[in-house]
């Protein structure tokens, strides 16, 4: 794919008025942290469903603590791997109270040092947190970066690499959440809306209307 359709590309999705944040409820770097953990291998919409009522009683390291290993499993149950979440949490409040006074560090290997936190979430936090021109690649990602053609690895960190060289600087900060919401509603794993697709004259994947591919 040439430049002038990835700009073009980014400029349509930027036009469709796209959400340029995460879907998730969050206050705080602190409460997008936890809430970013949690939404491995589940919904935004399910993790907003349990971070409200556990961030109402605890949304600093400090009180999460004091809400203790068991009434944050009993908060967060309904979603996956809830006891190795509830798990995890317990460790990065203590790590961030011990380490860095309780605040969520602006350091990508601070951030995946922590327990259950990976680079995709890393990056998460430092953009919509503080605003760094990071992309964050997930699964949603990857697969439109690769289908489309606009970035194509085999690796996350090989489609984060080629993104972020591919992606002129006005767009870092947002291009993230596009691609996301493009590939939930639109570019879908399995029976993608092509025939609805915004980007569908731009776009270079071979098989148009097809059930599943590997991505």
């Amino acid at each position: 794919m040439d430049q002038n359709k990835r700009y073009e590309i980014l400029y349509r999705l930027q036009n469709e008025s796209f959400s340029s944040t995460t879907e998730l409820t969050y206050r705080s770097p602190f409460e997008l942290l936890i809430a970013v953990m949690l939404s491995a291998q589940t919904t935004d919409k399910k993790v907003n469903s349990v971070t409200g009522p556990l961030f109402s009683l605890a949304n600093s390291p400090h009180s999460m603590l004091e809400l203790g290993l068991e009434s944050i499993k009993k908060y967060i149950k309904p979603i996956g791997m809830f006891n190795k979440k509830a798990g995890n949490i317990i460790k990065i409040c203590q790590i961030l109270l011990e380490k860095y006074s309780g605040e969520v560090p602006q350091d990508p290997a601070a951030l995946e040092a922590l327990p259950g936190i990976g680079r995709k979430t890393a990056n998460v936090v430092l953009n919509v947190a503080f605003s760094w021109p990071t992309i964050a690649v997930d699964r949603h990602v990857f697969r439109v970066a690769n289908r489309t053609n606009f970035a194509i690895g085999k690796t996350v960190e090989a489609v984060e690499r080629k993104m972020l060289i591919f992606v002129p600087n006005e767009f870092k900060i947002s291009c993230h959440h596009w691609f996301v919401l493009h590939g939930r509603y639109t570019c879908r794993a399995y029976k993608p809306r092509c025939d609805s697709c915004l980007i569908e004259d731009l776009c270079e994947y071979n098989q148009k209307n097809n059930k599943k591919d590997e991505f």
